[in-house]
Order: C-alpha cells, then sequence, then structure tokens
C-alpha cells in the first residue's frame, strides 16, 4: 500500500473545517497495483486517531435504508459522482480506532487515474478525514453529562455531504417531518432519480445530480413524497445550483453569518434549513441548528435532564465546534438503535449483529 499525504487542518470558526479545494499533494494520490480480489485498486488513506468509520458512516447516512451512503459488512460503500464519471468505492478500516488503517478501494468506474484521485478526495471530504478528532473529544469528554456517548462514539467524525445539491436534497425533504419519514422521501427521489452502478449483479445507487431535478416536473417530485410546496423548493434549488447563482465557492467566502443569511433568502429554506445546510454541507462546525427540537430532545436524553431545560451552556463551552453536538445527538440515538458499535466493542469488520449498547435515556431524534 502507498500512503495519501494527509493535508493541513482549516481552522473551525468561521469557516469549513476541511477544504473542498485538495492540495497538490492528493491531486494524483498513489493507488496500489490491482489486487487479486477483482482486479480493484486501493489507496492507503491516513488519518489522525481515533476513527470510528461506522460510527461516522452512520451519522451520514442517518439510516440504513439509505440507499447511496451503505454501510454492509463492516465497509461503507459509496457510488461517487466525479467530473469524469460514477466511481463505486469500498471503504474499511483495517486496524482499530485507536490505531487506524483506513483503505480505499475502487471496484468500479477506476479506470482513469484522475477519476480515482478524485474519488479519493471526494473520500476524505465526506468522511472528515482532515479533521483533528482531539478537540472534539476533548470537548465531549469535558461534559460530564454527555458521558454516555464520550467513549462509545469516540473517533466519530463530523460528516458532510459532497456537494451542495445533494445537501439541499437533504435537508429540504426533512422540513417538519420524521427522520424515518425524510429519508424514505430521498430514498424515492434517489430510486427515480439517481443513476446506478452494477457491480457483482447489484444495483449501486448514484446521488441525482441537480440538473435531473431540474428538470423534472412537480408532480413526478411529489409522487416520491414531496408536498408541493417542497417540490417547488427543491426544483429551485436544483435550478440555483445547476446556473451557478448558489456555489459552495461562494459559500466558502462567506461568513456562517453571512452565509446563513443568503441561503435563509432563498424561497423554501427557512434559518433551521440553513443552518443544516452549511452543518451537513460544508461541515461548519461553529453552526449548530437552534430551532432542531429533535436534536434537542436528543441531548436532553442524554443528559438526563427534564424537558424543556436550558442548554444554552453546554451549547456555549462547545463554541465554535457547537454543531459537533448534533452529530452526537444523532449517534447517541443510533447507539440506541443498536445501529452503531460502541468505540469499546467496535470491530473494523463485524459479522454478528450489533450488541446492545448501555441504556441512553430516551433520546428520540426526529432530525
Amino acid at each position: 500500500m502507498i500512503d495519501v499525504r494527509q493535508p493541513q487542518e482549516l481552522p473551525a470558526g468561521g469557516a469549513p473545517v476541511d477544504s473542498t479545494r485538495p492540495p497538490d499533494a492528493l491531486a494524483e494520490p498513489p493507488f496500489a497495483q490491482p489486487s487479486r480480489r477483482g482486479g480493484a485498486k486501493e489507496a492507503s488513506l491516513q488519518t489522525g486517531a481515533p476513527f470510528h468509520l461506522e460510527a461516522t458512516v452512520r451519522v451520514l447516512q442517518r439510516r440504513p435504508t439509505n440507499l447511496v451512503d451503505v454501510w454492509e459488512d463492516g465497509r461503507y460503500l459509496r457510488v461517487l459522482t466525479t467530473p469524469d464519471g460514477p466511481v463505486l468505492v469500498e471503504v474499511v478500516n483495517q486496524g482499530t480506532v485507536a490505531r487506524p488503517q483506513v483503505r480505499c478501494r475502487v471496484l468500479s468506474g477506476g479506470e482513469s487515474r484522475h477519476r480515482r484521485a478524485a474519488a479519493v478526495r471526494m473520500v476524505r471530504t465526506v468522511l472528515g478525514l482532515d479533521v483533528d478528532p482531539k478537540p472534539l473529544q476533548r470537548l465531549l469528554e469535558g461534559e460530564r453529562r454527555l458521558e454516555a456517548v464520550a467513549l462509545p462514539l469516540r473517533g466519530m467524525r463530523p460528516p458532510r455531504f459532497p456537494g451542495l445539491f445533494e445537501t439541499f436534497a437533504n435537508v429540504i425533504p426533512f422540513q417538519q417531518l420524521s427522520l424515518d419519514a425524510g429519508v424514505a422521501v430521498v430514498r424515492r427521489l434517489v430510486a427515480r432519480f439517481g443513476g446506478t452502478v452494477v457491480h457483482q449483479g447489484r444495483e449501486r445507487h448514484a446521488f441525482p445530480a441537480a440538473a435531473a431535478i431540474a428538470g423534472a416536473r412537480l408532480g413526478a417530485l411529489r409522487a416520491c413524497g414531496l408536498s408541493a410546496r417542497k417540490a417547488e423548493a427543491l426544483r429551485g434549488a436544483a435550478v440555483a445550483v445547476e446556473a451557478g447563482d448558489v456555489t459552495e465557492a461562494k459559500l466558502v467566502q462567506l461568513s456562517s453569518g453571512e452565509a446563513l443569511r443568503l441561503l435563509a433568502d432563498l424561497p423554501g429554506i427557512g434559518p433551521w434549513s440553513a443552518a443544516v445546510i452549511l452543518l451537513r454541507g460544508l461541515r461548519r462546525l461553529d453552526v449548530f441548528p437552534q430551532g432542531d427540537v429533535g436534536v434537542i430532545r436528543g441531548l436532553t436524553g442524554l443528559m438526563h435532564v427534564q424537558p424543556g431545560a436550558p442548554l444554552d451552556r453546554v451549547i456555549h463551552r462547545f463554541g465554535d465546534r457547537r454543531g459537533y453536538l448534533y452529530f452526537c445527538s444523532l449517534g447517541g440515538a443510533l447507539l440506541a438503535k443498536g445501529l452503531i458499535h460502541p468505540t469499546a466493542t467496535a470491530r473494523p469488520r463485524p459479522t454478528a449483529r450489533a450488541r446492545t449498547p448501555p441504556r441512553l435515556g430516551h433520546a428520540r431524534l426526529q432530525m
């Protein structure tokens, strides 16, 4: 294996934690020669310890029914849409949470060196491999009332979606809906408008391109479970992204406050949606979605405080990394469902059903 060098992390406050524009060192990441397992090419991805791959993927996908971000047999599978075409990748941690050895295999679509390089850059971005985990862990362990997740989720990175339109499409359907209902809507959008890659006789789904939704009829979008207002908002976002009116490059140049105001001016995007777009789409950890009832309910349950009790002190103490609390709330709910192996028992390639995690109160996450 040949290691892909790790770029330097950017400051967290007022800017994304990672850069979406990779340094020259990652322009063409070196791959090992094709392995004997189907001729796939592999690369070793350096990242700091600890790193909990399963927890990171689970909070990215939110539910196992996610067609795009797949956690299967201890590995992360994803069809990434690069400028040169789709690439199916597999990511595994062959080490441990404390000593990660992350490997990326290109299973399909990796004929071009440039396409493979683009896929690896996207993997690093999505999984937060260049995010320094130590400040996040110190904050989490420093809050005694969050000890229920501090160790089990140790090494969980704050993931992000690989593109701006995918972020819009993973926020708008969830407005005033339960998490399960929102995931079901997105699943139908992916099945109807996204492409597929066939590998070893199985279809793997790519997320729909902005152009596909921009050109869709409102009736077709509503058939996926969107209300008329949400269908218009999603198609409007697709048109804006496709036309270049709203781009990640523009948002990166703005402070979080400015970006929140710009996004909230878009049709169908309010303060909550704008905050989640920045958090899950640009990894702006200085943003916390204050109006997210589900996240607050989840944190309240984890901390065993009375419902409605103010959490301002905890949120304030996390400072410009307070958005990480959003992922902790979601991660706690997934731990309670047995969808994440706690760090103390986590294994790179689990083959048995998830063990029952410690009781985490009655936290239920709606979003």
